[in-house]
């Protein structure tokens, strides 16, 4: 029996501000629990509004991203250009400047796929004008959404690869980030978790004319291919429980900190498979204290 799933296709997000600072100690493309987390506030909205649907997963096609950065006459790296808060008076009345505390902002244009359940053809139209309505009231990965393409409801034979490729192509041009937890894994891999991730980051430049007159310079890297550093998730570093003055008094309340692995960015169009640029939460080890989102399929070769 043939499954057809139900797509949202959002092409075209414009947005301003997102934030960049995926976790503590990277900067770049935001972090994949940030946009699981947009789906989230956008489904629980939908929700509010009568349109019940749940969102179960996603994938993000990057078409264009600018870095907040500022280089100047001479200077040999960027500067990451920071937001200065407006002075104002301390408890004595005098005027000061508060702490600079540095945010770095990216602008992107993006087009998201979400796998949606709980339509059909009698609440479709009702679907897209609140969902287009609800999106211009909320952010998306911290940043502020600024004008949106086409909405449109995809419905896709899973038994059928020309439907997927199909669909597929409508993300392009762009790269959507996919997860390469095996690269970490490998068993030639050696030091801790933080030396094999900038193993596969590093470029080894190497002069293949030592006795020439001028150096020639060959640069490779450990695996082909746009590997990055990609934040999916978080660990926990203390034990469920509630503390004072927490934002939610009834929820239970823990310190994490950030999970990075290294991803991938490709083109949409060299995937078979839907499934495998789609990115969902994943339970399975919230036991060890793990809270991630993953790839739900392994990963086109």
């Amino acid at each position: 029996m043939n499954i057809t799933k139900t797509y949202l296709l959002i092409q075209k997000m414009e947005i301003h501000n997102a934030n960049a600072m995926s976790s503590p100690y990277t900067v770049g493309f935001p972090a994949m629990t940030a946009w699981l987390g947009g789906i989230h506030a956008l489904e629980r909205r939908l929700r509010v509004a009568g349109v019940d649907v749940r969102l179960t997963s996603l994938a993000v096609s990057c078409h264009h991203f600018s870095l907040h950065t500022y280089k100047g006459r001479g200077d040999r790296y960027g500067m990451i250009v920071g937001v200065a808060k407006p002075i104002r008076k301390n408890s004595k009345g005098i005027w000061t400047q508060p702490s600079f505390i540095e945010e770095p902002r990216c602008d992107m244009n993006i087009s998201l796929l979400i796998e949606i359940r709980g339509i059909n053809g009698d609440n479709e139209d009702e679907f897209l004008r609140v969902t287009e309505s609800l999106l211009f009231r909320q952010k998306m990965a911290s940043g502020d959404i600024m004008g949106i393409g086409k909405l449109s409801v995809e419905y896709v034979d899973e038994e059928s690869e020309a439907a997927e490729k199909k669909l597929l192509r409508r993300l392009m041009p762009g790269y959507v980030p996919i997860e390469r937890r095996d690269l970490m894994m490998k068993e030639d891999s050696e030091g801790d978790a933080l030396d094999r991730l900038l193993d596969y980051l590093k470029i080894n430049a190497v002069d293949v004319n030592p006795d020439g007159e001028k150096p020639e310079w060959e640069y490779t890297k450990k695996a082909p291919g746009w590997i990055v550093p990609l934040a999916v998730g978080y660990k926990a570093i203390s034990p469920l429980g509630k503390v004072a003055n927490q934002r939610d008094p009834e929820t239970p309340h823990c310190f994490a900190e950030s999970v990075v692995t290294l991803g991938e960015f490709k083109m949409p169009y060299r995937f078979d498979s839907i499934d495998s640029i789609m990115w969902q939460y994943d339970a399975s080890y919230v036991d060890d204290g793990l809270y991630l989102c993953t790839n739900q399929n392994k990963i086109a070769e």
